[in-house]
């Protein structure tokens, strides 16, 4: 169960349809659990617009990363941290339900870094990173990456604010990834399947995955890339750069 948004919520009503009540019990009940869930979206993307207004005052690309646990984000950041620390300015927001694990491996890199730990929530939501950039205040003209917690669910309900929404998937989970969780691919700019050196060795079809996303959200773009071998890290860096060029010029 998700304690923030209370993503099990459904199936309880669920199992409320299916008992011997009266009509007007489940009409009620229904209808003050949608009440719920609007005001909870509604309050947190007010603060989400709150958030994509400070980012576009200070010209700081945020990008929201989110993937399942062990897809490889954060050696993704690692990477990207170390090999680009001469070309841009970075901060990252670190989100984990426990440990400052991750945070302290981006720290080891040189980089400003803020952990949240979300105890029993499974995504961050934005007075998180509302909370947070009050904190660290972030560079003008810098790069914000924001580490979401490793789930496809719950995080696809929320925006954070980010410009790009950045879905990771690794050659080990399955080429259905896209299919099984369409709400996170629907709502992502760029999707990255990591750790394809190790494609000889795992049952996954890159042609199998891309049709799929591509079934999900057309306009995804869709790059391949290891971490470990570095094979395709310097597309990501090209896409990376032209987006903070992008945002410079405007």
């Amino acid at each position: 169960m998700c304690a923030t948004c209370g993503c099990d919520s459904g199936n309880n009503e669920h199992h409320h349809h299916n008992e011997n009540h009266d009509h007007n019990h489940d009409h009620s009940h229904e209808k003050k659990l949608i009440d719920v869930e609007k005001d909870v979206l509604y309050q947190n993307n007010l603060l989400a617009e709150k958030n994509r207004g400070y980012f576009e005052a200070k010209n700081i690309l945020a990008l929201n990363l989110v993937s399942s646990p062990g897809s490889g984000k954060t050696s993704l950041l690692e990477k990207t941290l170390v090999d680009l620390k001469n070309e841009l300015l970075f901060a990252v927001i670190e989100g984990d339900q426990q440990t400052t694990n991750d945070a302290d491996r981006i720290h080891a890199t040189g980089t400003k870094v803020t952990q949240i730990n979300t105890g029993k929530g499974c995504h961050l939501d934005s007075h998180m990173i509302l909370h947070a950039l009050q904190g660290m205040k972030p560079s003008e003209n810098s790069v914000l990456f924001i580490e979401n917690v490793g789930n496809l669910v719950c995080p696809a309900m929320f925006d954070l604010g980010e410009k790009e929404r950045v879905v990771i998937i690794s050659v080990t989970e399955g080429d259905d990834k896209p299919l099984k969780y369409p709400d996170m691919f629907y709502s992502s700019t760029l999707c990255i399947i990591n750790k394809i050196d190790l494609l000889p060795y795992v049952p996954f079809s890159l042609d199998k995955v891309k049709e799929n996303a591509k079934k999900i959200n057309p306009h995804l773009e869709i790059m391949e890339l290891s971490c470990t071998s570095g094979q395709g890290l310097q597309t990501w860096y090209n896409w990376l750069k032209s987006k903070v060029f992008i945002e410079e010029t405007v």
